[in-house]
């Protein structure tokens, strides 16, 4: 579990980095839909991968009943952050819960009535790579509205001292 809880620690210094980043937006750009990313906005990004870690690691993981975030509920970066420390929350219950049962095979059941069997270990490798694929698009995003993004990928090696086992 250790290795998981440092990779966890890694990520979110990385999209306290991406906040930090979309703090100096204004207001008006966070939550600005962008065609050219289906409609999506930096706000709608970020509530659809909370969205994501609710589903899979709080609904299938740990059988937790979580009310659906909607993105006009969320009306600024602070609101996110505290939208994200819940995120961070659940994700450390998980780690807790599974800690070295990452074979653990979960079912689930989809809305076309098909099922499948997920590994916990699948569950956490989902929800972080699709955090750090949308976090792409946020960049991008970012940049498309004029904003110089900071280096995202990961964390810079000097902040990441006592985060090596």
């Amino acid at each position: 579990m250790e290795f998981f809880a440092n990779q966890h620690e890694w990520i979110k210094r990385t999209r306290e980095t991406l906040f930090d980043y979309c703090e100096g937006m204004e207001q008006s750009d966070y939550l600005k839909e962008l065609e050219s990313f289906g409609g999506d906005s930096i706000r709608n990004l970020h509530v659809h991968v909370a969205g994501c870690y609710q589903f899979w690691l709080g609904k299938h993981g740990l059988g937790k009943t979580i009310p659906k975030v909607e993105p006009e509920t969320v009306k600024n970066v602070h609101e996110m952050k505290v939208l994200f420390q819940k995120i961070d929350d659940l994700v450390e219950e998980f780690l807790q819960n599974y800690k070295d049962n990452w074979g653990e095979a979960i079912p689930v059941t989809f809305r076309t009535g098909d099922s499948a069997l997920f590994s916990t270990l699948w569950l956490f490798t989902h929800t972080t790579t699709h955090e750090f694929h949308h976090k792409g698009q946020i960049v991008k995003i970012g940049r498309q509205l004029g904003y110089i993004p900071p280096d995202t990928d990961l964390i810079d090696p000097r902040l990441a001292e006592g985060l090596f086992p």
